[in-house]
């Protein structure tokens, strides 16, 4: 039997934050990898969980923590929300089988190959390639000007046969691509975040949730605090600030200056999780 070391104690401060136009290095950006070793070392000096949370999956987040030389997470929520796994003792990752049967519970017997098969009749959208597809999730790629028109059309048909599953879309910031997730019924990056709070007796108030694009956006809103890098669209970063205000929080928004990794690296200053310098 596989031991796993224990989850974070209910006083520990937690890093949650996606990867790709986050925490890893803008191509050719020198002070961003400087920036990441420094936020690694300070990180693992005050004892910070961190947690990666990402649309990529599973392989493609062990790639990443190599190519980029990324600190290793105690946690990594993948599959946009719908896979999780936790480092054990020996540094290998475990899927929590408990999220497993908890998104089984959201889609009882409607499996992803009948979802499958009734988007079969829209043919705008191109199936992503098998390692991106899951348990719980099936994903497409679409053109980016077509798909708020796909996503409603979607959420129709999902009506229209009870399939209980929603859409999330996205454009990939590096190529255009329009992206399509359909997950389980009411789950994201914010869902499976606050699953595993809650799955683990961790304060809202001790994590902080780093991120840049649309597919951030529930987890910019769900009442943690929140780093927005300087990388993110700026109707984006008014819809948060506008979602803050409303709900009467202003202590718990930072828009940082610096894009990726940098804005990581200030916004984890001014939060207090790592040690402040003369310039933040």
């Amino acid at each position: 039997m596989t031991v796993l070391k224990r989850g974070p104690s209910s006083n520990s401060q937690v890093l949650a934050t996606d990867l790709d136009g986050t925490l890893i290095p803008l191509d050719g950006c020198g002070r961003h990898v400087s920036d990441l070793a420094t936020l690694d070392e300070q990180l693992r000096t005050h004892g910070v969980e961190l947690v990666f949370v990402t649309g990529r999956h599973f392989d493609s987040v062990r790639d990443a923590i190599t190519e980029h030389r990324l600190p290793s997470p105690d946690w990594i929520i993948c599959d946009v929300g719908t896979t999780i796994y936790q480092r054990g003792n020996a540094g290998e990752f475990i899927q929590l089988r408990a999220y497993y049967e908890h998104l089984a519970v959201i889609t009882a017997e409607f499996s992803i190959d009948e979802l499958r098969s009734r988007l079969s009749v829209i043919e705008r959208l191109r199936e992503q390639q098998s390692e991106k597809q899951g348990a719980f999730k099936l994903s497409y790629y679409a053109n980016a000007d077509e798909i708020d028109e796909l996503q409603a059309e979607i959420g129709q048909l999902f009506s229209e046969c009870g399939a209980p599953y929603s859409v999330i879309h996205s454009v990939d910031p590096f190529n255009g691509d329009g992206l399509i997730d359909c997950l389980p019924s009411g789950v994201s990056k914010a869902h499976a975040l606050n699953w595993w709070s809650r799955h683990l007796g961790i304060a809202d108030d001790a994590i902080v949730y780093a991120g840049d694009s649309g597919n951030d956006l529930a987890a910019f809103t769900a009442g943690y605090r929140t780093i927005v890098v300087g990388n993110a669209h700026r109707a984006l970063v008014e819809q948060v600030r506008d979602a803050h205000q409303n709900s009467g929080w202003y202590d718990r928004l930072f828009v940082a200056k610096d894009r990726a990794t940098s804005g990581v690296l200030a916004g984890c200053r001014l939060f207090g999780l790592i040690e402040s310098t003369s310039e933040t």
